[in-house]
């Protein structure tokens, strides 16, 4: 499908576009089912914090009717969102004049492996570690250099996903994805104040086991905590939930609890 800029079919963007220059800008990407884009309320609401935090101005209702009359046009598919603080002069500074500029771009719907969501998959023990920035800690801002590097450790169709820590050596999350530890019925997901993305997929997930009377803390995780976890798994707004059976030299089983909140994704995805 062809992309829109600025809600007008395009092909090109403009040189001066700060999003090339400087990564200024942030992303979404919504998975679109029947014409409908799916979570769409969380999108919008990371959006609007990141929007918030960047000082971009947008319109949200716009940006809302936009994303779903392309997402009814693609029908089916991976919608991608970028948003970037639009042209600039040169140099850092921005232009406050500037507008913002709304790139939507379809593409076919993700295809994984059965098998991922069924039996499990095994993590990559990425060496790139996440550089800690509280500034930008939970956006989903455009630079992506350190997913970049990291996805570039493993080119094995053994390892589906790779994990990523912190400087400090904290784990924080996948290279495109989000991680929950299980320990005694307690589902535990990483404090992202220092880096990190906070997913949609996340968010719905903690909001639906807080629903069920699921306990749910969101803290510092450590390796040893990851070993000592009952159940792991990972998940995105794209795919839903994978349990993960490895990671290295650790493994665990795909526990009750990682298949509950899997049929939860599955279910939202489904819609």
């Amino acid at each position: 499908m062809q992309s829109w800029v600025d809600g007008q079919p395009a092909d090109a963007l403009s040189l001066k576009d700060r999003g090339l220059a400087y990564g200024d800008g942030l992303f979404e990407t919504i998975a679109v089912k029947a014409g409908q884009p799916l979570l769409l309320d969380r999108h919008l609401q990371r959006l609007a914090e990141g929007c918030s935090r960047l000082a971009i101005a947008v319109d949200q209702s716009l940006m809302r009717s936009e994303l779903q009359a392309y997402a009814a046009a693609m029908g089916e598919g991976v919608l991608k969102l970028i948003l970037t603080r639009g042209d600039s002069l040169r140099g850092y500074a921005a232009d406050p004049a500037a507008q913002a500029r709304r790139i939507l771009q379809g593409n076919p719907p993700a295809a994984y492996p059965s098998a991922h969501g069924q039996q499990g998959v095994r993590l990559f023990p990425c060496v790139t570690r996440l550089c800690e920035q509280p500034l930008l800690a939970g956006l989903k801002h455009l630079n992506r250099l350190e997913q970049v590097i990291a996805r570039s450790e493993w080119q094995d169709t053994e390892h589906a996903e790779g994990l990523m820590l912190d400087l400090s050596g904290r784990v924080i999350e996948g290279v495109f994805s989000n991680l929950f530890l299980v320990r005694e019925g307690v589902l535990l997901t990483a404090d992202l104040s220092r880096c990190g993305v906070a997913g949609v997929m996340r968010a719905e997930l903690l909001f639906q086991a807080k629903s069920l009377g699921i306990p749910t803390e969101i803290a510092e995780i450590s390796l040893d905590q990851l070993q000592q976890a009952d159940e792991v798994f990972v998940c995105n707004s794209v795919y839903g939930v994978w349990p993960v059976r490895a990671y290295a030299a650790l493994s665990w089983p795909v526990g009750p609890l990682t298949r509950k909140l899997q049929g939860i994704a599955r279910a939202l995805l489904d819609a």
